[in-house]
């Protein structure tokens, strides 16, 4: 008997799935109504609602990097953390990590830099290890659902007199390229629009209209794409995929609290990642305080959390995530020659810790262990 066989019945699988549109449209609402989903949250935008979360020990959910991006999805992957749907929310913010961590690791101030367009190939190259990231998660059995910001770009043929507006992912072209190969599903939402004529021809044309659609197939206009034969238009809705995942109701929002992540393994960033479940109570009024940025909040580790005072930022959360101490990393740094033992990492260049220890923190830890 062959290595191979066939099969032609169907069951459940997974879908990789990219949501994208204008601001404020609900991209982010209608992840939330995937089964059971857990946002990794690039730019805050899940803040204010009622969703899971990854966090980190102090709290904040925002990546601070490209590495520690990588490693809270790879705490999913590994089981630490459970979900049946894995929300990336947004690519394009995940983009902005992806290209400073490729600066940094190049020792250059901009993407544009390089030179030729190698830095495009460069980004182009790490946003496809992380998509295959997303796809062992997928594997898994998880859903992948990523978000995205539009862009309208203006399209001219060269056999056509004239233009047209055409929506896109808001992404690098290369970027873009590759999420739309890798996703199942592209999904436009926008506000539909009509126009009212004027009642005779000196009468201006009105707009009308407001109502929030999703597109699944791609026109001249606009991409998108599905492969599951869905109907062109669609209410803003998850009722409107829902019979794709084998349910008959959409899933209820979870109310929990929040729960330690196990970890990873002996000393790695999963000890310091946690679960932040959303509460049943409504949440209080809005004051001034509540807009301050993630990095505006203090930090509220036990007191056995190692001093990073004058540690950049970017470090630091590594540092802290993966409970790496000061003495540890400069002990690493100087059996390699970089600085004398006990040179205060405030001392470090700039330029080296964002190019040699950031970029490259997962052989910084082999080092250390």
């Amino acid at each position: 008997m062959g290595k191979y066989t066939t099969t032609s019945n169907f069951h459940y699988s997974p879908y990789k799935i990219v949501i994208y549109g204008p601001e404020g449209i609900g991209k982010t609402l209608l992840a939330a109504r995937f089964p059971e989903p857990l946002f990794l949250d690039t730019e805050g935008s899940t803040r204010y609602y009622d969703v899971v979360r990854i966090t980190q020990a102090d709290g904040r959910s925002l990546p601070s990097s490209w590495q520690m991006l990588q490693e809270m999805a790879e705490a999913v992957l590994n089981g630490e953390l459970k979900c049946k749907t894995l929300v990336i929310d947004s690519l394009d913010w995940a983009e902005a990590l992806c290209i400073k961590a490729v600066c940094d690791k190049h020792q250059k101030s901009g993407i544009e830099d390089f030179g030729y367009a190698k830095g495009y190939t460069y980004e182009e190259e790490e946003f496809g290890r992380f998509l295959n990231l997303l796809n062992e998660i997928y594997h898994k059995g998880i859903n992948i659902v990523c978000t995205a910001h539009a862009s309208m770009r203006r399209v001219e043929l060269p056999e056509e007199t004239g233009a047209y507006d055409h929506w896109e992912l808001k992404l690098e072209k290369r970027v873009g390229a590759l999420v739309k190969e890798w996703a199942d599903m592209v999904l436009f939402c926008n506000y539909k629009t009509i126009v009212i004529k004027g009642a005779n021809p000196m009468e201006k044309n009105k707009a009308a209209g407001g109502k929030r659609v999703m597109y699944t197939t791609h026109t001249p206009w606009w991409d998108a794409k599905n492969r599951f034969g869905l109907p062109e238009e669609l209410p803003l809705d998850f009722g409107s995929i829902a019979t794709l995942f084998l349910t008959e109701n959409p899933p209820e929002a979870t109310t929990a609290t929040t729960l330690e992540a196990p970890a990873l393994k002996p000393q790695t960033a999963g000890e310091q990642l946690q679960m932040e479940m959303p509460t049943a109570p409504p949440p209080a009024p809005v004051s001034p305080e509540d807009f301050k940025k993630d990095e505006d909040l203090p930090f509220t580790m036990g007191d056995d959390a190692p001093d990073l005072t004058g540690v950049p930022k970017e470090l630091a959360d590594l540092m802290r995530a993966d409970r790496v101490t000061p003495e540890q990393l400069q002990a690493a740094v100087a059996r390699k020659g970089y600085y004398p033992a006990g040179t205060p990492i405030s001392n470090y260049d700039p330029g080296f810790v964002s190019g040699c220890l950031v970029a490259c923190w997962n052989d910084v830890k082999k080092l250390i262990n």
